[in-house]
C-alpha cells in the first residue's frame, strides 16, 4: 500500500512498484486514517508511508497500523529536511522497518532510476522477510547446525563467497588482543540496532577506543543519527570530518554521500572523506571503510556487522580477517534483514554470530580486557 497526500507521488510510486512483476499495489491512499481503514479491506505486506499528511500523519498512523498487524513492514517516506530526518528516526524507534528519501527533483519525479531501484529493492526485500517469518517463503540462507554460535571453529574456516555455504556456519577463533579501533557497519534496521549496541556498551562501562560507523543513510539523516547516538547511548558522536584526528572515546558517523575511510600520517591516524563511486550501490559503503582500517590497524581491529540489506561489509571483512582482525555479526533472528550480517556469517569470516542483546557486552569485554 502506498500512502501519500500527493496524488503525483502516489502515482509515481505506484507505477514504479507495479512495473515489477513481483509486486502488486493493492491500495493507494491519501492519509494515515484511510490507510488504517484500508487494512480491513486489503491483504497488505508492505506500506510506503509518507510523514507529512493531513487528517492523520505518518508518525501518528504508524502505531495504529502496527496495532492492527504487528507483522507489517513499513517504509517511511520523507523529504530530506532536518525535521523529517528526526521524525523518520523516531519512526524507526517505534517500529518502522526502513525509510526512503521522497522524490523531489524533476529527474526523480520523472521516474529516476536511483529512486526506482531503491524503492523496489526495499519493498521486495521487506516483503520477502515478512513472508519468511510467517512461514510462507523459503529462507534466504540454508539451515544451519545447532552448534552454539559464538564458539570458535577448529580449525578456522576458509572464507567462501556469501550465499555459497551449504553446511553449518563455521566460526573463526576469537580475538586474543584488545582492539585499537571498533568499526560498525549497518543498513536496514541499523539505527535501532546501533542505539542498542552502543547503549549496552555505555551501560557496561564504555570503551576507550574510537568507534567508526558506516550506516547506509542519505545526507541530513546521518547528522540526526549522530545526535541520536549522543543522546540515547550517552556517547560523544558526530559526523566524520575530512582530515580530523581519530581520537579515543569518540564515535564517528560516515556522512551521507561520502565514503569515510582512515589514513595514516606518521604516527597520527586521521579520517578521510571521498566521493569515489558507490560500492554495493551505496555511498557511504562499509567495504571501503574496512579496507582502509585493515591496512592501519591489522589484528587490532574489531568489526561489527549489523542488520541490513545486501552484502556490504563481507568483502571488506575478508580483508580485515586476512590482516589479523576480527568480525562479529548480528544473528538472523534479531536482524530486521539478515543480508549484510548473513553474508559475513556465511562467508566464514566471523568469530561470533550473536543476538543483538549480546553484541554490546561482547564488544565491551574484548575492548576492555587486559
Amino acid at each position: 500500500m502506498v500512502v501519500d497526500d500527493s496524488a503525483v507521488v502516489r502515482g509515481l510510486e505506484s507505477r514504479i512498484l507495479q512495473a515489477d512483476p513481483g509486486i502488486t499495489v493493492v491500495a493507494s491512499v491519501g492519509n494515515g486514517q484511510v490507510a488504517v481503514q484500508a487494512l480491513e479491506r486489503h491483504d497488505v505486506e508492505v506500506i510506503v508511508l509518507d510523514i507529512e499528511m493531513p487528517v492523520m500523519d505518518g508518525l501518528t498512523a504508524l502505531p495504529e497500523l502496527l496495532k492492527r498487524d504487528p507483522n507489517l513492514k513499513i517504509i517511511m517516506s520523507s523529504t530530506l529536511t532536518l525535521k523529517n530526518a528526526e521524525v523518520s528516526l523516531t519512526a524507526l524507534s517505534k517500529g518502522a522497518a526502513d525509510y526512503i528519501p521522497k522524490p523531489t527533483a524533476s529527474r526523480d519525479m520523472g521516474g529516476g532510476q536511483d529512486f526506482a531501484v531503491e524503492l523496489v529493492s526495499k519493498v521486495k526485500t521487506l516483503g520477502r522477510v515478512r513472508r519468511q517469518r510467517s512461514g510462507l517463503a523459503k529462507p534466504l540462507f540454508p539451515p544451519r547446525s545447532r552448534t552454539p554460535v559464538g564458539t570458535p571453529a577448529t580449525p578456522a574456516a576458509p572464507a567462501v563467497s556469501a550465499l555459497s555455504l551449504k553446511g553449518p556456519l563455521q566460526l573463526r577463533p576469537p580475538p586474543t588482543e584488545r582492539p585499537d579501533l571498533i568499526a560498525i557497519g549497518s543498513s536496514t534496521g541499523g539505527p535501532q540496532a546501533l542505539f542498542k549496541v552502543l547503549g549496552d556498551i555505555t551501560a557496561a562501562g564504555g570503551v576507550p577506543q574510537p568507534i567508526m560507523i558506516t550506516q547506509h543513510m542519505p545526507a541530513t539523516f546521518t547528522t540526526i543519527l549522530a545526535e541520536h547516538i549522543t543522546r540515547s547511548a550517552r556517547m560523544s558522536a558526530k559526523e566524520g570530518v575530512d582530515g580530523e584526528l581519530i581520537k579515543g572515546g569518540q564515535v564517528y558517523v560516515a556522512p551521507g554521500g561520502f565514503h569515510m575511510v582512515a589514513k595514516a600520517e606518521g604516527t597520527q591516524r586521521k579520517l578521510a572523506l571521498n566521493q569515489d563511486p558507490p560500492e554495493n550501490f551505496c555511498r557511504p559503503s562499509v567495504d571501503p571503510m574496512l579496507r582502509s582500517l585493515a591496512q592501519i590497524y591489522g589484528r587490532r581491529l574489531l568489526v561489527v556487522i549489523l542488520t541490513g540489506m545486501g552484502s556490504d561489509g563481507a568483502k571488506g571483512g575478508k580483508v580485515v580477517v586476512d590482516s589479523g582482525g576480527s568480525v562479529v555479526a548480528q544473528d538472523e533472528a534479531t536482524s530486521v534483514v539478515w543480508g549484510m550480517p548473513g553474508a559475513a556469517a556465511q562467508a566464514g569470516i566471523c568469530s561470533a554470530v550473536l543476538p543483538l542483546s549480546e553484541i554490546g557486552s561482547y564488544v565491551h569485554r574484548l575492548a576492555t580486557k587486559r
